[in-house]
């Protein structure tokens, strides 16, 4: 019989799926039902087959001589040595812990100091399971905040530097989210969003006076093109922030202060009463514009407003007009003379006012009126402007 019990523990990895098929039967036995049932009785069959099968081979080994099983006994325990080399920190199962604590009883208390397994340690296990039958799930908890809702605070945050976390989460409660104070300071924080008033960069401070007042802005500056003399000539311009509208005041090749202040005041003179709608001019620290040329605005209260030096970012509306008209008109055609460039640039602006779309106006071109909602047209026509280089198309009538 000691043979015996040595050759079952050999073979513990079969004996354990025994054990396991147990503990899964006590398991289901919880919450029975038809399909459970059916299981079980599955179960139940293969595992009475299974300790037939280990039955039958333990009267085929009462049928072995004491040489044979004594020789597989030590041969089994040196490669158990040899294992035990290689292997530093076993880790069993819970089947294997199973067949470990219910045959190491059968074994003599001498043996049993030899074994990877000893009383201690089945304790240990014991105390684990106990542990994990008693514990208490965690309560859930607030729900964690979602991806959406954080992005909407930092964005919440970034657009208002001067909004703080109360303020960020007043405005959210009004949008029918439910999140507290400390957790919308929290995310600011992680963020890199600190407490209010947050520091600005003066690109955005513009940006920011720039959206405010465009109704009431004028932006000027000067841009240059070549003639095929290689002669540069220079043009003034003045565009009206608030619907993208743009005035070629002149074309010079030698541009001076007196100039520039003259192309002022025919500038205010062709505004009219209009002049009045405008409270800002924004322009660079160009040495043509002098006190002269500021002047003859400030007659009309508009107030002078110059940007950072070397800071074009600062005047954009400006800058990009100018690359506008580089990219669809100067750069594509070559310009003979002053009366050419004249001529060329005010086509263009009569374009660019009256067809060219803008994405600032929600695709409207500056004298669109955005109270008038087109028809879609059976015809089209197209005609050409701007000496043939640009399309234009309309209804046709």
């Amino acid at each position: 019989m000691e043979s015996i019990r040595r050759w079952w523990h050999s073979q513990g990895q079969e004996a354990s799926y025994c054990f396991k098929i147990r503990s899964q039967l006590l398991t289901w036995s919880d919450a029975p039902n038809r399909t459970t049932i059916r299981h079980h009785r599955n179960v139940l069959v293969r595992m009475i087959y299974l300790l037939a099968t280990r039955i039958f081979a333990w009267l085929v080994l009462l049928c072995r001589s004491s040489a044979a099983k004594n020789a597989e006994i030590l041969l089994l325990r040196h490669e158990v040595t040899v294992l035990r080399r290689q292997v530093d920190t076993p880790k069993p199962t819970w089947p294997d812990r199973a067949l470990f604590a219910a045959l190491a009883r059968l074994l003599p208390r001498i043996l049993r100091n030899h074994r990877i397994v000893s009383p201690r340690t089945l304790l240990a296990w014991h105390q684990r399971l106990v542990k994990q039958k008693w514990t208490q799930p965690r309560s859930p908890g607030r729900p964690p905040i979602s991806d959406e809702l954080r992005e909407l605070i930092i964005r919440l945050g970034v657009e208002n530097p001067r909004w703080g976390a109360r303020r960020v989460h007043g405005e959210l409660r009004r949008l029918g989210h439910r999140v507290s104070a400390a957790s919308v300071r929290r995310i600011l924080r992680q963020a890199g969003l600190g407490p209010a008033p947050r520091h600005q960069s003066p690109r955005g401070e513009w940006a920011a006076f720039l959206k405010a007042q465009a109704g009431g802005l004028l932006a000027t500056d000067f841009f240059h093109v070549d003639t095929i003399g290689l002669q540069r000539l220079y043009a003034l311009f003045v565009m009206e922030v608030g619907t993208r509208s743009v005035h070629i005041l002149g074309v010079t090749a030698h541009p001076t202060a007196a100039w520039a202040t003259q192309q002022a005041r025919q500038l205010i003179w062709q505004l009219g009463a209009r002049a009045a709608d405008f409270t800002h001019l924004i322009r660079d620290r160009d040495a043509k514009f002098t006190a002269a040329f500021d002047a003859v605005f400030a007659s009309e209260n508009i107030a002078v407003t110059k940007i950072p030096p070397r800071s074009p970012n600062c005047n954009p509306h400006a800058e990009r007009f100018v690359r506008s008209v580089r990219e669809e008109c100067a750069d594509r055609l070559l310009i003979y003379n002053r009366g050419h460039a004249h001529k060329v640039l005010h086509e263009y602006a009569t374009h660019f006012n009256r067809h060219r779309p803008h994405q600032g106006r929600r695709q409207l071109a500056p004298l669109d009126d955005p109270n008038i909602i087109p028809l879609p047209a059976t015809r089209i026509e197209r005609r050409q402007a701007v000496t043939g280089l640009i399309n234009e198309y309309h209804r046709a009538s």
